[in-house]
């Protein structure tokens, strides 16, 4: 008798045990209920005890949630329909004030939401003509609106991140669709001989630096020339002033010699001198 007791004291207290402990997740938070009353809340990731029977735990994903809606249909401000279909982001911000807006029923707040937002982006798509919502830049359209949702959305202890269009359906009667293509072209146009006259700019000033930079090249090899022509020259003059100062009759018949070669080249030359003429000295004699 007494084992048995041992046994469900044992039970009991493993239950009891089990009982007092939860877990919360990474990305995630918890409250911990009495009697169906909020006693903790904002309860971070990791192991937690709670008194057991008499307190309950909710866990509840703090990261970024997607909130889905129907497409709903607006009137702008030229009195043209059309259906916006929408999606935000948004996470819980006051783990307290959504358990008690919802009773911490994710699609409960997802119904309370959408309204808040609809009415929001009819406040601002109705303030615009159908081209203005159409062709302009659909961040402008929500992000004006933002302030003014999130402090509805403050009712519910959620926080409204971002509101992302996902699509615009334009009334099948109405030429809007061939302006705003039209709009579009001429921009893209734009943007394009934009580009162009850029390149042509810059083709130009690599043009005209390239040909300053051959300018200079050349400049400074013709430069270069010069001097090693001038110290050429100058190292001929030396050598040849050498060679006569070693040998001057020598050096004076290689030079007739030469003067020789140059006049008769061609085979052709007829030269009309005196038979006394320097030129003639090394044809009469090698002295």
């Amino acid at each position: 008798m007494k084992f048995s007791l041992w046994i469900a004291a044992v039970v009991a207290a493993l239950f009891a045990l089990l009982g007092s402990v939860f877990v919360v997740r990474e990305g995630h938070s918890a409250i911990v209920l009495n009697l169906g009353r909020v006693v903790r809340t904002d309860i971070g990731p990791g192991l937690h005890f709670k008194w057991p029977l008499v307190e309950s735990a909710r866990v509840f994903d703090r990261r970024l949630q997607v909130l889905d809606a129907e497409p709903e249909r607006y009137l702008t401000y030229d009195k043209q329909n059309v259906s916006v279909d929408f999606f935000a982001l948004g996470r819980i911000q006051d783990m307290r004030t959504f358990y008690r807006a919802t009773g911490g029923d994710e699609t409960t707040a997802v119904e309370r939401l959408a309204p808040i937002i609809r009415d929001s982006l009819r406040n601002e798509i109705n303030s615009r003509t159908l081209q203005q919502v159409v062709s302009g830049d659909r961040t402008s359209v929500i992000g004006r609106q933002l302030d003014a949702i999130n402090q509805g959305a403050q009712t519910l202890g959620v926080k409204i991140v971002d509101i992302r269009i996902k699509r615009i359906d334009l009334p099948q009667d109405s030429n809007v669709v061939g302006s705003v293509y039209n709009q579009m072209r001429s921009q893209r146009l734009q943007v394009a001989s934009q580009l162009r006259a850029e390149g042509l700019e810059q083709a130009q000033a690599i043009r005209a630096k390239a040909d300053r930079d051959k300018a200079v090249i050349v400049a400074e090899a013709e430069r270069d020339a010069q001097k090693l022509r001038g110290e050429g020259d100058a190292e001929a003059t030396r050598l040849f002033a050498e060679a006569a100062n070693k040998d001057p009759g020598f050096f004076a018949f290689q030079r007739s010699l030469d003067a020789y070669r140059k006049s008769f080249a061609n085979g052709d030359g007829v030269i009309v001198l005196s038979k006394d003429d320097p030129f003639l000295q090394y044809l009469r004699s090698d002295r």
